[in-house]
């Protein structure tokens, strides 16, 4: 199951409509490390990671894998393991996965830039639990908890952002 992502902040899957934040720098297709921008395109669900000490497995269609206070996300364009889960600490900057916020407690890796990745085009864009306010992401969709449990349940494997309303 598909879900459309519209830059207004509709997250649409099946007869569903659910709110999202999106990335500060608006929709692009010429998405870039840093912009904030949420990628312009169809961005399949690679896997899921969560928290196991702050709620049950999601259920979902793909792999899911429970995450650690030493798991990270490598968002530096000039190392090799750019855009790659990678254990902290590492030499390079990168993203600590395990946070005190909420934020990261469910997490799907949505497939941007990662087939291969290609410096600087952008790194890290996932489908994770938007803030109480839905305030903009640094270029990730965002949902509620539970309307991110849901989606997941539902078995979405892909979502499309597109920059028409």
């Amino acid at each position: 199951m598909e879900a459309l992502v519209h830059p207004d902040g509709r997250f649409v899957l099946g007869t569903r409509i659910l709110r999202a934040a999106l990335g500060r720098g608006g929709v692009r297709a010429d998405k870039a490390e840093g912009d904030g921008a949420t990628p312009l395109g169809r961005l399949p669900l690679r896997r899921v990671l969560y928290r196991a000490d702050r709620g049950a497995v999601p259920r979902a269609a793909v792999p899911r894998e429970p995450i650690g206070p030493g798991d990270g996300w490598c968002d530096d364009p000039g190392h090799p393991d750019y855009n790659r889960m990678v254990r902290l600490p590492h030499p390079a900057r990168c993203e600590e996965l395990w946070r005190a916020d909420g934020l990261y407690d469910i997490v799907g890796v949505l497939g941007w830039n990662d087939a291969p990745a290609v410096r600087g085009r952008g790194s890290a864009i996932f489908l994770h639990v938007a803030r109480d306010d839905y305030a903009p992401t640094l270029g990730c969709i965002a949902l509620a908890a539970a309307d991110l449990r849901m989606v997941l349940a539902a078995g979405l494997t892909a979502v499309t952002v597109t920059d028409r309303g």
